[in-house]
């Protein structure tokens, strides 16, 4: 595998505590908290107390509307006026355009041309958003969105340098620690990295002894090998998991979560969908890949978790027919 330095950079500062809690005083009035529920099914298998964060849930089937919903409260209505830009493989975006159509903003999303997830697709139309396709992947499009913004003079939204975002989607860790607070293990998926930045964030600050883990499929590990490496770096992708299908580790969440971050797992695509058919079969949970991938992770280290009390994020539900057939597919091939 030949890896490179990543050109993405940023000066901002991370958010606090204090940012996640004016966030979730933000974001209440739009977005109901989320259940933490304990599944029998899976407390079984893993011989520990299981909870599932079921963010698939939330209206837009994810937990990326908490961030976009944070992020755009905080614009000038002059920014709103201009447009706001950004670039997605579809959760992101769906926040976004959600957000935009809330706060009377005009929303553009770049996606790829390749493959987009019509569901997603579908969904961002459905919210008023301007679709750009470019590019073969999430990467490139985020590349035309850029330069986009430069030539409109845009508002360009990063996916994952924000703190705003990261501070709205921290939200999520909060309210399960609140839930559960002698949570001992917490499992996240990470892609861009916004949502286990904040779950680091708020589990550091609430209690230190918590441990965060992330998972990330090792199709797409340009996350793992940031933070394993200690610098940004470039890594080839290759996932159906599109939510977590990036080419690129992120600064501002590589560096929230390069001291915080407890573990980083890497699993295969087989593995997510196999955590897919076990999420329907174990806990009555409907989930796409991205959304998977921390069972999948945690299904891992198994061994680790015996005995612990471990919260289990479903980040999105926001699958097809297709792909679930796949995944129920080699569940039952797998066994």
């Amino acid at each position: 595998m030949t890896l490179s330095p990543s050109v993405q950079s940023t000066n901002v500062q991370p958010p606090t505590l204090r940012d996640v809690y004016e966030a979730r005083k933000t974001i209440a009035p739009y977005l109901a908290r989320t259940p933490l529920h304990y599944s029998a099914g899976l407390s079984q298998l893993f011989e520990a107390e299981i909870y599932l964060k079921h963010e698939e849930y939330h209206p837009l089937g994810a937990f990326k509307g908490r961030g976009g919903l944070n992020l755009l409260s905080h614009l000038s209505e002059e920014e709103r006026q201009r447009g706001v830009i950004t670039a997605s493989t579809g959760n992101h975006g769906q926040s976004i355009a959600s957000a935009c159509r809330i706060f009377g903003a005009r929303a553009l999303i770049a996606l790829p041309e390749k493959d987009p997830n019509p569901l997603k697709v579908a969904a961002m139309q459905a919210l008023g958003a301007e679709l750009v396709l470019h590019g073969d992947n999430f990467d490139e499009a985020k590349a035309h969105a850029e330069r986009l913004a430069r030539e409109e003079g845009l508002r360009y939204v990063h996916p994952t340098d924000e703190p705003l975002l990261i501070a709205g989607v921290g939200t999520q860790a909060l309210e399960i620690i609140e839930d559960l607070p002698d949570v001992e293990v917490m499992y996240l998926p990470l892609g861009g990295g916004s949502g286990v930045a904040g779950a680091c964030t708020v589990a550091q600050a609430i209690d230190s002894r918590i441990r965060v883990r992330a998972v990330q499929s090792a199709g797409a590990p340009a996350g793992f090998l940031s933070w394993q490496q200690g610098q940004l770096v470039q890594a080839p992708m290759n996932t159906f998991a599109e939510g977590i299908a990036t080419m690129n580790g992120y600064e501002l969440p590589q560096r929230i979560i390069r001291h915080a971050l407890d573990d980083f797992v890497l699993v295969s695509d087989e593995e997510i969908m196999h955590a897919m058919g076990l999420l329907i079969e174990k806990a009555h949970t409907m989930a796409e890949g991205a959304g998977a991938v921390a069972t999948a992770g945690a299904l891992k280290q198994k061994d680790d978790l015996r005995g612990k009390k471990v919260s289990i994020t479903v980040s999105g539900g926001n699958t097809t027919a297709e792909v679930l057939a796949e995944a129920l597919k080699v569940y039952n091939e797998v066994g």
